[in-house]
C-alpha cells in the first residue's frame, strides 16, 4: 500500500472542484472502457465511484467487475442483455425505468464523487427513457452537488445531451476485428 504525503479533505475537495457531465458516443469501441479509465483514475485519488449499467445482462461478470470490485468500486449491472432488435419493448421501458430510477437514488445520495451511467445513450436514442426527465434529474443533482462528475456513454447521443454536456468524445471506428472474423475476446471486450 502507498502511503499518502498528504491528506486530503472531502469537504476541501468538493469545494475546489466543477463536476463535469462528460458523454463518450460514437459507433467505435471503447466508450465504456474510457469511463473505467475514468474510475480508475479516480478511485485511485479516493474518490468513491460508482458505475450502473443499463444494458449489460445482469447474469454476466465481466473483466470489469472483477478489477472494480478489487479497486472498492460498486457496480451494477441492471440490464437484460443487450439486443439492437428487441423482442419486448415493454419489458426494456421497466428494465430502464427500474435502471434510472437506481440512478437517481445514486444522484440524490451525496455519497459518490464520480458516477457513470454506462450505456444510458442507447436508453435514450431508443426512446426508453425522455431525454428532458434525465437532464432535469442531472441538472438537479449537480445544482446539490457542484463537484459531481457523471459520465453517460453509448452511441448517437441525442443534441440535447451533447448541448449539456462539458465534455463530449466521439469515439469512431476505422477499423474492428470483427470485420475480420475476429471474435469478442475475453480482456478485450469482456
Amino acid at each position: 500500500m502507498v502511503e499518502r504525503k498528504y491528506k486530503w479533505r472531502r469537504a476541501d475537495y468538493q469545494e475546489n472542484t466543477r463536476g463535469l457531465l462528460i458523454v463518450h458516443t460514437g459507433n467505435g469501441k471503447g466508450k465504456t472502457t474510457c469511463a473505467l479509465g475514468l474510475m480508475m483514475r479516480a478511485a485511485g485519488q479516493d474518490l468513491r465511484c460508482c458505475m450502473i449499467q443499463f444494458m449489460k445482462s445482469r447474469k454476466d461478470r465481466y473483466g470489469e467487475h472483477l478489477s472494480a470490485e478489487k479497486l472498492g468500486i460498486e457496480v451494477h449491472t441492471m440490464g437484460d442483455g443487450f439486443t439492437w432488435d428487441t423482442k419486448n419493448p415493454e419489458q426494456d421501458r421497466q428494465t430502464a425505468r427500474h435502471t434510472w430510477d437506481l440512478c437517481v437514488e445514486k444522484l440524490r445520495s451525496g455519497e459518490y464523487d464520480l458516477l457513470v451511467f454506462d450505456e444510458l445513450v442507447y436508453v435514450l436514442s431508443y426512446n426508453l427513457l425522455a431525454v428532458d426527465e434525465v437532464l432535469a434529474d442531472i441538472r438537479a443533482a449537480r445544482e446539490r452537488q457542484p463537484s459531481i462528475h457523471i459520465v453517460v456513454t453509448g452511441r448517437d447521443a441525442p443534441k440535447e445531451l451533447i448541448d449539456a454536456a462539458d465534455l463530449v468524445t466521439e469515439m469512431t471506428e476505422i477499423k474492428h476485428p470483427f470485420q475480420a472474423g475476429i471474435r469478442a475476446q475475453k480482456g478485450i471486450e469482456f
